[in-house]
């Protein structure tokens, strides 16, 4: 059973205490899902926060006025940053240049700054056979090759060198508990999660979200990453530390209960779109955007066709990594077609 510890987020720029010593914030995004979850655990000389918001002129404010108000003006001694993704790490550098230190995954902090320092004015090469492999349609594929593309650096404060690994096993202190670091994969590389030894915390950042699923994309860095396979490995390991008791804080939407029932249903929904994949090509062979209806059930609008066709590519690569699906063709404009 999952509960939701509240159905009343905080206001923006205002703090809830969703646990002694422990401030839930949400910050917005101008993207589904709309905000993220941003925290503030109490130290005695001052705050560590876990993830940051977009760098925006919008969120900078926000967190002036958080920092003035609910923070109290103390200091920001640390930030830990989940994972690399723009809505969690986007301001970290801007809290370092005001004396915070960073803690992260090594994977996080590598893929962050290699993005935020790699300005693209139009796509790679690589992408744009990427796409085109995929199977986006002619005049999209045209229009996006012309384009600039969208850019860590273009809502992400720059990194400056130097950051606080974190590590698998680990065991840190902060917000007067003792933390166990717990990786998690397929949404990001080494996607920090958090359990309290002390009391029923978890931090869990977009790999313990409650109500909706997170994108497992592959992109032209990593053409035949297996997300999928990854994210499933993951489920079932972090399985193994979780209690229904568990307050879990997630990366979006609302905090909850049940995450032995969540993680279940995280695998049970990869599963059942992997069978509805290979049910439709085992009828036909399609490209990879041809699987969009079998994946998602509904119409792909142009705002979101990059995020469909991304994970689209993660469910096959899942499946040919598992020898369920191979391919059988081309099409005349050179999308790779799969069958089973």
């Amino acid at each position: 059973m999952i509960r939701s510890e509240t159905h009343n987020p905080p206001a923006e720029g205002e703090a809830h205490e969703i646990a002694p010593g422990v401030f839930w914030f949400q910050l917005p995004l101008p993207f589904k899902p709309d905000t993220v979850n941003v925290y503030a655990l109490r130290e005695a000389d001052g705050w560590t926060l876990v993830d940051s918001g977009l760098d925006t002129r919008r969120t900078r404010g926000i967190w002036q006025g958080i920092l003035q108000g609910p923070l109290a003006g103390a200091p920001v001694r640390r930030l830990i940053a989940t994972h690399h993704h723009i809505d969690h790490m986007g301001l970290a550098g801007w809290f370092q240049a005001q004396g915070a230190e960073l803690w992260a995954s090594r994977s996080a902090w590598l893929t962050a700054r290699m993005g935020i320092l790699d300005v693209q004015e139009r796509p790679t090469p690589q992408a744009i056979a990427f796409w085109r492999q995929a199977g986006m349609p002619a005049d999209l594929l045209e229009e996006r090759s012309h384009e600039r593309p969208f850019n860590s650096a273009d809502v992400c404060a720059p990194l400056p060198p130097g950051y606080r690994r974190l590590w698998d096993g680990q065991q840190v202190t902060f917000g007067e508990r003792r933390w166990i670091v717990r990786m998690g994969h397929g949404h990001a590389p080494e996607h920090v999660t958090l359990w309290s030894l002390d009391d029923d915390l978890v931090i869990g950042g977009d790999q313990l979200l409650a109500t909706i699923s997170p994108n497992l994309g592959v992109y032209p860095t990593e053409p035949e990453a297996d997300t999928v396979g990854d994210w499933l490995e993951s489920c079932e390991r972090l399985a193994g530390f979780a209690q229904p008791d568990q307050l879990v804080l997630p990366g979006h939407k609302l905090p909850y209960r049940g995450l032995p029932t969540r993680l279940r249903q995280l695998a049970t929904n990869q599963r059942a779109a992997l069978d509805r994949l290979l049910d439709g090509l085992r009828q036909q062979p399609q490209s990879t955007v041809g699987c969009f209806p079998l994946l998602y059930r509904r119409q792909i609008a142009k705002p979101e066709f990059g995020l469909a066709l991304a994970e689209a590519v993660g469910h096959i690569n899942h499946l040919r990594a598992t020898g369920r699906v191979w391919p059988v063709g081309k099409t005349e404009t050179g999308a790779v077609l799969w069958g089973a």
